[in-house]
């Protein structure tokens, strides 16, 4: 057992120094702690240190640190020839290669050189915390510390605990991750643990959206930018990260979870990874690179208008927005209980598509759309059916994009782009609480840190309301006939209790 685990260290030990090794040991250096760098290759530890002295001597130079703490925290750095040198280590954070053979030999190695209360900390992003323990003496003192790359700027670290980590340990590193100014999240040993685990909901998502031929990955990514508010659309952060990166965390976790639904990836990932198509790194992606196209409209707004446009009140509250919409635009609002002859129809699905709503109203499929009244700041979304005639499609766009808002033209699908694809993340954040991976206020500062999410998961189904996303994932559930989108019992329960999504058990 632990006994010492609370006393805060005055040196730590970071084992490989590689591009996550070296910003784990600035963050460490300038909160004050010697560092001990040490790394197998020969010299690699002596070029880590000189490559983070002269980063911060750039950060001096930029006014973003004195120079007399730059100098300071080179100062503080230490490079050790072999990990027989890391006795003094009252924490030893590894960041080698992510094979579990590797770090378990490592640890167990180092086990026998430090002190019995250092902790060993392993930077993981996808090894089980409860795997590398297992080689250890003492499987107590081993916590996964997993930093974001790059690590000065990305500031939440998780705090993993494998089953047989012991708290004082945990709660160690939670104190150290403070100490350099880090947001630490303590989360249980999961396949993905928070960050990772939450973020298949974004880009899996979007992936089958496009397999669909819903609409394609530039209009995806427009709409999920300018009317859900993501500063990157899930196309252009699978293109900044690398295919090759995210294609196996993608497969990793849903294998790891056998074969969750939820998780699943697409046909389309794979594919374009054996054609090379990894994105900035490789030149091209779902876009060109160095020449990434603007990401600016150049369609025209047709000028053609609809004579007169007929609203469905079958969901009253999106019904009556609609109609206030058609009439700010300058429209011609049919007041019928039925649409008249020439009237464009006008749909306000929630979860739904336009072909279920068009056939539960008995209306004319060509003259159908569908607008997304959700999420209609910023972008708006109008959807046909099958039928929809090229004439309503057009008169459509022209009047819904007529006060200079832009407009998106996409094919039938349950939830349009941007319901479908937040509720799915919302309900992936829902069950990572509801298996008590973390915290609700954790999972929510994990997303938002280590994803740039606009908020995090469960703040998001709050903003839309848990009753609306429960009702998306159903009605998509009732199309798609597929339990990716059951919704988890924590939302479903706090749906139902009119409770907030961030409301924790007692």
């Amino acid at each position: 057992m632990m006994t010492a685990a609370s006393i805060p260290p005055d040196t730590a030990a970071v084992v490989g120094t590689g591009a996550m090794g070296r910003g784990i040991a600035q963050v460490l250096a300038q909160a004050g702690l010697r560092v001990l760098l040490c790394d197998a290759a020969p010299g690699a530890a002596g070029k880590a240190r000189e490559a983070i002295a002269a980063t911060l001597e750039r950060l001096a130079a930029k006014g973003r640190i004195g120079p007399d703490a730059a100098r300071e925290a080179a100062a503080r750095l230490a490079v050790v020839e072999a990990i027989g040198e890391l006795g003094p280590a009252q924490v030893v954070i590894e960041a080698i290669v992510e094979n579990l053979e590797a770090k378990r030999g490592l640890l167990r190695a180092i086990e026998d050189i430090v002190a019995p209360t250092c902790i060993l900390a392993t930077n993981t992003s996808s090894l089980s915390v409860a795997a590398i323990a297992a080689a250890c003496r003492l499987p107590g003192r081993v916590a996964g510390f997993h930093f974001f790359n790059p690590v000065p700027l990305m500031k939440v670290v998780e705090v993993v605990e494998g089953p047989l980590t012991e708290p004082a340990a945990a709660l160690a590193l939670v104190e150290l991750a403070k100490r350099f100014g880090h947001a630490p999240v303590r989360c249980g040993d999961s396949p993905g643990f928070v960050v990772n685990h939450a973020g298949r909901g974004l880009v899996t998502e979007a992936l089958r959206i496009l397999s669909e031929g819903v609409a394609p990955f530039e209009e995806i990514d427009r709409i999920l930018r300018d009317a859900a508010g993501f500063r990157m659309g899930p196309f252009e952060l699978l293109d900044l990260t690398g295919l090759d990166v995210s294609q196996p965390v993608m497969e990793s976790i849903y294998h790891q979870f056998y074969e969750e639904p939820r998780f699943r990836p697409s046909p389309l990932g794979a594919q374009r990874l054996a054609a090379g198509l990894l994105g900035r790194k490789s030149g091209r992606g779902f876009y060109t690179y160095p020449a990434r196209p603007a990401q600016a409209e150049t369609a025209r707004t047709p000028a053609e208008r609809p004579a007169r446009v007929w609203v469905s009140r079958a969901l009253p509250e999106f019904g009556a927005q609609a109609a206030q919409l058609v009439r700010s635009l300058g429209g011609r609002l049919d007041e019928g209980a039925r649409p008249a002859p020439d009237s464009l129809c006008v749909v306000t699905p929630l979860g739904a598509d336009a072909t279920g709503c068009c056939a539960a109203e008995g209306l004319d499929a060509t003259r159908v759309v569908a607008l997304d009244m959700l999420f209609a700041s910023g972008r708006r979304t109008l959807m046909t059916t099958p039928l929809t005639g090229a004439a309503a499609r057009v008169a459509a766009h022209g009047l819904f994009a007529s006060d200079g808002v832009p407009v998106s033209v996409i094919r039938d699908s349950a939830g349009f782009v941007a319901q479908r694809v937040v509720a799915h993340i919302v309900n992936v954040g829902c069950d990572i609480a509801q298996q008590a991976i973390a915290a609700p206020g954790d999972i929510d500062r994990a997303v938002t840190l280590g994803l740039g999410y606009p908020s995090g998961p469960l703040a998001m189904g709050d903003a839309l309301g848990p009753a609306r996303v429960a009702a998306i994932l159903d009605a998509m559930h009732g199309i798609h006939r597929d339990p990716r989108y059951r919704p988890s019992p924590w939302l479903r329960r706090r749906a139902l209790l009119g409770a907030s999504l961030l409301t924790a058990e007692e």
